[in-house]
């Protein structure tokens, strides 16, 4: 009997407001499947936490940082060239290796059945709930 798990890969996106020092925060996941033609983000900053380790940090520029980074995973024209490849290329440059203020992990694999309900099984697992 097959399975119908697929394979997936998922980093995590992060906020390294001073990059020297190597501290950060988790903001979202990104995740990609690609036997399932999905790619998906699932982000959301905890101000408390960031304004604890990054008081001066330009709340602004993360967040226009974030907002690009949804646009490129969600393919918006509005995303810039970036948008227009395919998924695949798309995960790869967003989890590329950098040295900025928004970074992500390394890359991890898996198998799920649903793409979507692992996404945010992983956001719940790595991201730093906001308390409401």
């Amino acid at each position: 009997m097959a399975s119908s798990n697929k394979v997936f890969e998922y980093a995590i996106i992060r906020i390294v407001p001073v990059v020297e020092r190597e501290e950060f925060i988790n903001v979202g996941v990104v995740l990609f499947c690609k036997e399932m033609d999905f790619l998906a983000v699932k982000i959301e900053v905890n101000e408390v936490k960031l304004n604890a380790i990054a008081p001066q940090i330009d709340k602004k520029l993360v967040s226009d940082y974030l907002s690009s980074f949804k646009m490129i995973v969600e393919g918006q024209k509005t995303g810039g060239e970036i948008s227009e490849y395919v998924p695949a290329e798309r995960f790869r440059w967003l989890t590329a290796t950098r040295s900025a203020i928004l970074q992500c992990s390394k890359i991890h694999p898996g198998f799920c059945a649903n793409p979507e309900l692992k996404l945010n099984q992983l956001f719940s697992d790595y991201v730093e709930p906001i308390e409401k």
